[in-house]
C-alpha cells in the first residue's frame, strides 16, 4: 500500500496591489510505502498531540501554530520512520494574469507537477492519495479526475488508485504534511530556515516554479 499525503501553504490571491497575499504558494506532498509506517507516523501525531497539549483534547498540530520545540520534539518521534516529501513552491508575481483568474487550474497544476516527482511507476499495490479537504464538490471532482489521469498513465493499470479529501482532524498524517509544507513555504516565503533544516533530510525534491 502506498499513501501518499497532500496540503497546500500560502494563497492563492493575486491582488498585490488592493490586498496583502503570500508572495508564494507551496503545494507538499509525503509518501509512505508500508502500512505499518503509515501507523507508525499517526502514532507519532497522537504521542505528540497527547503530551504536549494535555489540557486540549482537539489540538492538532499546525504548521503555522507550532513552536519549534514541538516540531522538533515531533520530528524526533518520526525522523526514523520510511517517509519522502516532494514540494513545489509558485512563484505567484509570475503568473499570467489570465492565468491567475483560474485559481482551480493553478492549484491543480502544481499538484500535478509535484506528483510527477514521485517514483508512482514502482508501486504494485493500491494507492491511497488523501487531500486536505479545502475545495467544494464541484472543484473536488475536477481535481480528482484531472489528477487519476495523470496517475493512471504512469502506473500498472491492475494498480488501484484511490483519492480521498479529509479535514486534518479526521486524518493524522495530514496534520504531519501540514508541518513539512508550512517549513518549506516559510523558506521561500521569509527566508526562514529554522524548522526546515530540521526535517530536510526527508526531502527529496523542493523546487521554485516560475
Amino acid at each position: 500500500m502506498w499513501y501518499i499525503y497532500l496540503d497546500e501553504s500560502g494563497d492563492l490571491g493575486f491582488d498585490f496591489v488592493n490586498k496583502k497575499p503570500s508572495k508564494y504558494f507551496t503545494i507538499t506532498v509525503l509518501t509512505l510505502k508500508t502500512i505499518e509506517n503509515n501507523k507508525k507516523l499517526s502514532n507519532a501525531v497522537e504521542i505528540t498531540l497527547r503530551r504536549k497539549f494535555k489540557n486540549n483534547p482537539n489540538a492538532e498540530l499546525k504548521g503555522s501554530a507550532c513552536p519549534i520545540n514541538i516540531k522538533k520534539y515531533f520530528y524526533e518521534k518520526t525522523k526514523n520512520i520510511e517517509f519522502n516529501i516532494y514540494s513545489i513552491t509558485l512563484n505567484k508575481k509570475r503568473v499570467y494574469e489570465k492565468l491567475a483568474k483560474n485559481k482551480n487550474r493553478v492549484y491543480n497544476w502544481i499538484s500535478r507537477k509535484v506528483l510527477d516527482e514521485i517514483p508512482i511507476e514502482q508501486a504494485k499495490t493500491r494507492i491511497e492519495l488523501i487531500i486536505d479537504k479545502s475545495k467544494d464538490r464541484p472543484e473536488i471532482i475536477e481535481f480528482n479526475d484531472y489528477i487519476r489521469r495523470q496517475l493512471e498513465g504512469k502506473i500498472d493499470p491492475k494498480v488501484p488508485i484511490d483519492i480521498y479529501h479529509y479535514k486534518s482532524c479526521e486524518c493524522l498524517c495530514l496534520q504531519v504534511v501540514d508541518m513539512f509544507c508550512w517549513g518549506i513555504f516559510r523558506k521561500y516565503e521569509r527566508k526562514d530556515l529554522e524548522w526546515y533544516n530540521v526535517f530536510k533530510k526527508k526531502v527529496q525534491f523542493d523546487e521554485q516554479y516560475l
